[in-house]
C-alpha cells in the first residue's frame, strides 16, 4: 500500500487517525496487551514503530477479522 500526501497537515491528519498505541490496538483487537506483544514477537503482527509500539489501523482491522474467525473456530462456547 502506498500513501501520498499533499501537505504536512494531510500527513499529520493521517497519522493521527491511523496510528494506534499498543493499548488502543489491544482494545480494537479485543485481546490483552500481553497477547498483543506475543503476536508481535511471533511475527504475526507488524508494528509501524517499535518504541513506543505503534500500529497502523488498517493492518489491525485485517488482523481483527482473522482473530474473530479463529475464535469462532476454536472457542464456539463464547458465542
Amino acid at each position: 500500500m502506498e500513501y501520498t500526501f499533499g501537505s504536512t497537515e494531510e500527513l499529520l491528519e493521517f497519522l493521527n487517525e491511523e496510528l494506534l498505541s499498543a493499548t488502543e490496538a489491544a482494545e480494537l483487537l479485543e485481546i490483552s496487551k500481553v497477547r498483543l506483544g506475543q503476536l508481535v514477537k511471533d511475527g504475526k503482527l507488524k508494528t509501524a514503530k517499535d518504541q513506543p509500539k505503534m500500529f497502523l489501523k488498517s493492518i489491525l482491522i485485517e488482523k481483527k477479522d482473522e482473530l474473530e474467525s479463529l475464535r469462532k473456530k476454536y472457542r464456539p462456547y463464547d458465542q
